[in-house]
């Protein structure tokens, strides 16, 4: 076998320099891309780029930031008032797919409130502050996992919008609970599917068999990382126990197992169930034992590295690795893996079609981020 819902009030900050630009020295020849630090922050957690190259950059804390497109200068758009024990952040942060004309910006975060904690789905507008810089205002919370537990991990918290635009797809970890992953109740350990304004979506799978509305899939542990990929297939991965981080194509109504069915065991060294054929559960698509610890999901599509368009790229974590998975219609495999010699918690792909690590610094160092170009 295998072995309180309020926001802290905003605060708006002065542009500063940022950390030094230069090359990373090699740590593996057999990396097929140059690295170029572009700037440095303490605790990132997610990014996103503006259509104007600029980045939106969270940090653990609760700050939101908004970074030059050459990292050099930065200001605080936001500061969210989070509960950021353990593995507690603000968390995701992902632009409306309107938000040329809206300036919506959607985010996640963890909160404590009445039962515990948990994560919470909100949005805001990045508007002119009036004295020549940014702030993120009109801030609202649209929805909370259900319930609200004891305990500081797996609130997972990954935004994405299906390819219409029409619908937002956020995941919830379970919280280290484990049963509330299977429990129809419960939106923890889920895919939900949600309107742009936080409510369960009509038509999702499970309403009609008395499951909670929101719900997509379930029967998952920790999901930190969703994307949807050129054919509209949404991928998502997740932290497996000791052993069995997953990759997995999610599909409407669909179980996929935990904490029934994993490739991985317990901590303590209890077996678990693997996957199985006929088992009921939807296996993963790739699962890795040793484990990777997975971050942030990224699916390429950029000009830069043509060989690797529509590929998956992973964070890892424990594993200090980027990660590609080869994708091939609803099929995966391990493609290549390169140590990064830091923790990687997220991965995005840059207008100019560069791939760009996050590094999560939880060592006490800075999370530098790092762009990615090919080697000529």
């Amino acid at each position: 076998m295998k072995s309180s819902f309020l926001l802290a009030g905003l605060m708006v900050g002065t542009a500063c320099s940022a950390a030094p630009q230069g090359d990373v020295p090699a740590a593996n020849a057999s990396k097929p891309f140059n690295e170029t630090v572009v700037a440095d922050f303490d605790s990132p957690w997610a990014m996103t780029f503006l259509p104007d190259k600029r980045m939106l950059v969270t940090e653990k804390t609760g700050a939101m930031l908004l970074v030059s497109a050459d990292g050099k200068t930065r200001q605080t758009v936001a500061t969210i008032g989070v509960d950021s024990a353990g593995q507690g952040a603000l968390m995701d942060v992902v632009l409306a797919p309107d938000f040329a004309s809206s300036k919506r910006v959607y985010f996640s975060y963890s909160a404590a409130g009445e039962g515990g904690k948990g994560v919470v789905l909100a949005r805001g507008r990045l508007r002119a502050d009036g004295s020549g810089g940014e702030r993120l205002g009109e801030i609202e919370v649209l929805f909370r996992a259900t319930p609200f537990v004891s305990g500081n991990g797996h609130y997972s918290g990954r935004i994405a919008f299906s390819p219409d635009g029409k619908y937002l797809f956020f995941s919830n970890g379970e919280r280290q609970k484990f049963d509330p992953a299977q429990d129809p109740k419960s939106t923890l350990g889920k895919v939900l599917r949600l309107t742009l304004d936080g409510k369960p979506a009509p038509g999702n799978p499970l309403a009609a068999q008395g499951f909670n509305p929101a719900i997509w899939s379930y029967g998952h542990r920790n999901l930190l990382g969703i994307a949807f990929d050129a054919q509209g297939n949404l991928w998502e991965q997740e932290m497996g126990p000791k052993g069995g981080d997953e990759v997995n194509l999610i599909q409407p109504g669909k179980n996929y197992g935990w904490p029934k069915a994993s490739n991985g065991s317990h901590y303590d060294g209890r077996d678990i169930p693997d996957h199985t054929p006929g088992d009921g559960f939807e296996a993963p698509k790739v699962s890795w034992n040793p484990v990777i610890s997975p971050g942030g999901l990224m699916i390429y599509s950029g000009d830069l590295f043509p060989a690797w368009k529509g590929d998956a790229f992973i964070g890892g974590l424990s594993s200090k690795a980027l990660i590609r998975v080869d994708l091939d219609g609803t099929n995966a495999k391990k493609g290549g893996q390169w140590d990064m010699g830091a923790r990687i918690r997220e991965v995005e792909q840059g207008p100019d079609g560069a791939i760009y690590v996050l590094e999560d610094g939880a060592d006490g160092s800075q999370g530098r981020l790092i762009k990615l170009t090919p080697k000529v």
